[in-house]
């Protein structure tokens, strides 16, 4: 069985490029100030890990056999994940359909979005 293309990929990757510009660009902020690698090395790991689990989920589920919990999904998604989580989404087409998971997908990403808008720009939670 061949896979199928990802539908609308030229916006798809537009938006995936546009998430990642924040967390991104603040990581690598804070990588040349000489503050800390470690945001970038764990956005990096554990999106490497998201995309990994997500494949073997999504064989898991074809197969019919014990599939990866969704609260741990989410937790390597909370850590750094949610980038490859997504990539994984479209190229598995995993749970893209399932509403529940999606609105605390999207919650999570929406989070990274705010942290690295205070880190950059706000300061809020600056002592």
């Amino acid at each position: 069985m061949a896979a199928t293309p990802i539908r609308g990929v030229k916006l798809k990757l537009l938006v995936f490029v546009l998430l990642c510009a924040l967390p991104l660009g603040g990581a690598l902020s804070l990588y040349v100030k000489g503050s800390s690698g470690m945001p970038l090395l764990a956005y990096v790991v554990a999106s490497g890990l998201a995309f990994g689990v997500y494949g073997y989920d999504k064989r898991q589920a074809k197969a019919g056999e014990w599939r990866i919990p969704e609260k741990a999904l989410h937790a390597i998604e909370l850590l750094g994940g949610w980038p490859g989580a997504l990539l994984a989404q479209q190229v598995f087409r995993h749970k893209t359909r399932k509403l529940s998971y999606q609105l605390w997908f999207w919650l999570i990403v929406a989070v990274h979005q705010a942290v690295w808008i205070d880190v950059l720009y706000l300061n809020v939670f600056k002592h």
